[in-house]
């Protein structure tokens, strides 16, 4: 990995834009952002970006661009806000978020991701949070989050991913119905048995990660509604058979052995399994060699991980999770979908052992 600590140092520094949007993303993504990036890089101005969805005082997209070198940076900005006040003008979003359940959702999410004294500088007199206004960008600092990704190593291999997870999620949004929540669960559904997968091909593992990745996101969001489980039993019934089937054929396809034959998946999986199958590669080098360092859950000391076993779930579930919000599923479908695609894997191994 040292050859991309040395290009790093010869391009521009991360450019972190958000844009207020009250809106489904997908015209500004398709009609702004991938313009956007396509122009800056046929002309040589641009060394990587990705996008996420945020709801921190109010719905936005959070845009990072990297311009290709220092000189770059202030055209990189100009065209970049251009662009933006270009589209905001053309296509504004003519939802507000000043009232109604909307508002009450994103004040549920900032109590509980904001405790107590962290709350200070987003909330208004009334101790409720701030709402920007609709229909405006705003330069921002870019923070990543050593933490979580794995220190300056891992955060350099998240970014180079995060790029590839924007690209798919814009060609989808481009290619597929994805206003259609069959279609859009069905897409989630699919690149979550992809990725997952390929980080943990063993059928224990993988069954015990994905009953934790919905554990924690029910647990994180307690006494909310957000996160059911007597709907998410009946609504396994209609589609475990068919779901059971495209998770073993998926799996089989993406195995450490390469005896299942990735390229005979739909070509929007293809990709996204040689992507992800690199990306488990590229993590299992970064523990090996004593690279990736993670915040303790208590956030109170670093640790460093250098056994795979340790370092690619703790890897998967913000990889995971990231891609997910990028294509606008919601935590309760996140969570929905880990539910389900956990029994899938279990009960099947249940019956033959009966």
């Amino acid at each position: 990995m040292g050859t991309h600590t040395d290009s790093a140092t010869a391009t521009g520094a991360w450019q972190a834009t958000h844009i207020f949007y009250a809106a489904n993303p997908r015209p500004l993504l398709l009609q702004c952002v991938r313009p956007l990036v396509n122009a800056l890089e046929a002309e040589g101005l641009l060394a990587n970006y990705f996008f996420i969805n945020y709801w921190l005082e109010g719905p936005h997209i959070r845009l990072r661009l990297k311009p290709a070198t220092p000189a770059a940076e202030p055209e990189v900005r100009r065209r970049t806000e251009q662009a933006i006040d270009a589209f905001l003008t053309e296509r504004p979003a003519l939802y507000e978020v000043d009232s109604g359940f909307l508002n009450e959702f994103y004040n549920s999410l900032f109590e509980i991701e904001f405790p107590g004294a962290e709350r200070g500088e987003f909330t208004d007199t009334d101790g409720r949070m701030n709402l920007r206004p609709n229909n405006s960008r705003s330069a921002e600092a870019y923070e990543p989050e050593y933490g979580k990704y794995g220190g300056p190593a891992g955060i350099e291999l998240a970014e180079w991913h995060f790029r590839h997870s924007s690209d798919l999620v814009i060609e989808a949004f481009g290619s597929k119905n994805l206003h259609l929540r069959t279609v859009l669960l069905g897409t989630s559904a699919q690149l979550m048995m992809v990725m997952s997968g390929c980080f943990l091909p063993g059928d224990q593992e993988l069954a015990d990660y994905l009953d934790s990745y919905y554990e924690f996101w029910h647990r994180a969001f307690p006494d909310t509604g957000f996160i059911g489980h007597e709907e998410y039993d009946t609504n396994y019934a209609a589609m475990a058979p068919g779901l059971a089937r495209r998770f073993a054929s998926i799996r089989h396809a993406v195995a450490p052995d390469g005896a299942g034959g990735a390229e005979r998946l739909p070509g929007f999986l293809r990709g996204w399994a040689a992507h992800c199958l690199e990306l488990r590669e590229r993590a299992v080098a970064l523990a090996v060699d004593g690279d990736l360092v993670f915040r303790s859950w208590d956030g109170t000391r670093d640790e460093q991980v250098t056994d795979p076993a340790v370092a690619l779930p703790l890897l998967l579930s913000p990889y995971m999770h990231m891609t997910n919000n990028r294509l606008h599923v919601t935590i309760r479908d996140e969570a929905y979908l880990s539910h389900v695609l956990g029994r899938a894997l279990r009960e099947p191994a249940a019956k033959a052992e009966a």
